[in-house]
């Protein structure tokens, strides 16, 4: 195993006129949670297809745990596993038996098979709905019995496609703490997200990923850095005087004021005296506010910064060609 799991370089994928990747460049060092960041249609998903061998490169490389993912794919698959946006477990079988017949797939013997499920059963917390069919499963247990479908064979390499999307909060705090468990292990994730909290909860680098391209990559605190200061953030009393705030607000701090959602958000320094010329600001223009505050630089604010929207979800036709099926998994259109 060589100090990076993961390699890409400069990998394209194309549907038609519409380019998912335009040129994508990727290392993920061993033993280490590294996220990519950004909304749907920004070809998370087709980037995750193409290291894992269920999609083709239009051009580029990439090398998983030193396998060519081209040239190498059974090798490649051998020492990977992948947990996609849906979980995938068959519904009319057990959790065990879905495990079970994962051992199998990948020609584990028998006896070692069964402990192997025995084990990520409790792990997941699950032995008590062991002998129950799948389909009688919370969604959250579906997810977890997902996920621990992905471990059977002991992978070097997990890859994880949005892997809390659709989680309670209690499921989705319980999965980082495995996530960083299995990192702990000495495991290499690879993981997908639009959550800028999972990112920075969980990740030790994050690439930015917009349009098909990496725009950005660093850990949290370095993406953190690029946007500098701190922000005020106010929340007008009525929604359309946003653009009457930003207005206002013009030439207060170190750069323009900026709207996401209900907020308005304006970079600065020296924060405390900027927060009361705002104030101020707002006051002679009429504007009411339900609600202001200093903060921080987050992850939100260096996604906006970077791309010019927020992390929201975002559907594009980059992915409406299926994908070849593989264990039922990434069967999704968005990128």
């Amino acid at each position: 195993m060589t100090d990076l799991a993961v390699v890409a370089h400069s990998l394209v994928k194309t549907f038609g006129d519409v380019h998912a990747l335009d040129g994508v460049d990727l290392e993920v060092p061993t033993a280490t949670i590294t996220a990519l960041l950004g909304p749907n249609g920004a070809g998370k998903t087709t980037t995750v297809r193409i290291l894992t061998t269920l999609l083709k490169a239009t051009s580029g490389s990439a090398t998983v745990a030193g396998f060519d993912v081209a040239k190498q794919p059974d090798s490649v698959r051998r020492v990977i596993g992948l947990s996609g946006q849906y979980s995938a477990v068959d519904e009319k079988l057990t959790g065990r038996e879905n495990l079970d017949m994962v051992g199998m797939l990948f020609h584990l013997p028998r006896d070692a098979a069964r402990k192997r499920s025995t084990e990520l059963l409790e792990r997941f917390t699950l032995s008590d709905a062991a002998d129950r069919p799948a389909k009688t499963y919370s969604g959250g247990m579906r997810r977890r019995l997902d996920l621990a479908a992905s471990l059977v064979a002991n992978p070097h390499v997990l890859f994880l496609d949005e892997p809390t999307t659709g989680l309670d909060p209690r499921s989705r705090i319980m999965m980082w703490e495995v996530i960083t468990e299995l990192v702990a292990s000495g495991t290499t994730v690879l993981l997908t997200t639009q959550y800028l909290e999972e990112a920075d909860q969980l990740a030790n680098a994050i690439a930015v990923i917009d349009h098909g391209k990496v725009i950005a990559k660093g850990t949290a605190s370095e993406l953190k850095a690029q946007v500098g200061g701190e922000r005020v953030e106010i929340v007008p009393q009525v929604h359309d005087d946003i653009p009457r705030a930003i207005e206002a607000l013009r030439g207060l701090g170190d750069g323009p004021a900026t709207s996401l959602g209900q907020r308005v958000n304006l970079p600065v320094s020296g924060g405390g005296q900027v927060l009361i010329e705002a104030l101020r600001a707002l006051d002679a223009a009429g504007i009411a506010v339900t609600d202001v505050q200093l903060r921080r630089p987050t992850l939100d604010d260096v996604f906006l910064t970077l791309t010019g929207h927020a992390a929201e979800e975002e559907e594009v036709a980059s992915d409406t060609e299926s994908a070849p099926k593989g264990r039922g998994r990434n069967r999704r259109k968005s990128a």
